[in-house]
């Protein structure tokens, strides 16, 4: 592989064009059209305090592409898909790095599940602007694999030899579902009760209530995965062999987008959840109240409740 896109220049973005900048060079490419592609061509994008310069292609002109990441927020990910169509062609890698369980799935179905491998990122960031803020030596990474292959593809390498020698950390798994979930459950349980609360994290600790809520929360999570195959009953510990413990006033994305009066990527957190678990006639009540409490809270910073006495 000796070119590769990158679909969204957010905190999951600003990681990938931090590793790979230096190994590709202008064959390092940022998908985006119209205005935010002349904004990023002018802004460029500041990364734990360097400037980079942005090589800005739109879709078609980022069409052949090797490998393309795609980084966006789940909100974006229903209008992007005809970006992501305009830039695949037959050879073309897509490697969704977005939260939650559904991504590749929406995504294959659009261009062909054979474009895509599966994978998932682990990394604690901060986004403010166009000012991205991580710790690289600390970060998990991206964690890559087939679903129908536990040995190394063809793409699997390909896709090491790209990474390889760059700072970012990655790591090709047997089961890559069980990442996807165990994450997607670490998100859940960590993220929605703190955003709720308007609190770091150190609520889980302090607060046997938040601990409890966060408890029920990642249960439920669990009960799905079995029912759809994967056992995440014992949550992963060690990643890439680094340990990560978050301060106590870390406060996870969701919470970071309500701050930044954002709405959050929730649909794909307990609202996924709570369809699934819909469909397969299992109770998920914790996740539909962070639910509902969650699209209040994007309410009220979208001015609905602003009454007027």
């Amino acid at each position: 592989m000796n070119t590769a896109a990158i679909l969204g220049a957010g905190a999951i973005g600003g990681y990938l064009i931090w590793g790979l900048s230096e190994k590709l060079g202008d064959n390092l490419w940022i998908v985006a059209d119209g205005e935010r592609k002349q904004r990023l061509e002018t802004q460029g994008i500041e990364i734990n305090g360097k400037q980079y310069t942005l090589h800005v292609r739109t879709p078609q002109e980022a069409r052949g592409v090797d490998v393309l990441f795609v980084a966006t927020k789940s909100q974006a990910l229903e209008a992007a898909l005809d970006d992501i169509a305009a830039v695949v062609d037959a050879h073309t890698v897509v490697i969704s790095l977005m939260n939650g369980v559904t991504s590749e799935e929406i995504i294959g179905n659009r261009i062909g599940k054979e474009h895509v491998l599966y994978a998932t990122i682990r990394i604690a960031s901060e986004r403010n602007g166009n000012r991205i803020q991580f710790y690289g030596h600390n970060t998990p990474g991206i964690f890559y694999g087939e679903v129908d292959s536990q040995e190394p593809t063809e793409r699997m390498l390909a896709v090491k030899e790209l990474l390889d020698g760059t700072p970012l950390h990655h790591t090709m798994l047997e089961d890559i579902l069980h990442e996807q979930w165990d994450k997607l459950a670490l998100n859940i349980s960590c993220n929605l009760v703190q955003a709720i609360l308007g609190v770091g994290m150190g609520v889980y600790t302090d607060s046997e209530h938040a601990a409890f809520l966060s408890k029920q929360l990642r249960e439920e999570v669990v009960k799905i995965a079995a029912a759809k195959g994967v056992d995440i009953s014992t949550p992963t510990v060690m990643l890439g062999g680094k340990k990560k413990v978050a301060q106590k006033w870390a406060r996870y994305s969701t919470l970071q987008d309500l701050d930044a009066g954002r709405h959050t990527e929730i649909d794909l957190f307990a609202g996924a959840i709570v369809e699934m678990g819909r469909e397969l006639g299992i109770p998920t009540p914790y996740n539909a109240f962070a639910y509902h409490a969650i699209k209040a809270l994007e309410q009220k910073n979208d001015g609905l409740f602003d009454y007027q006495s």
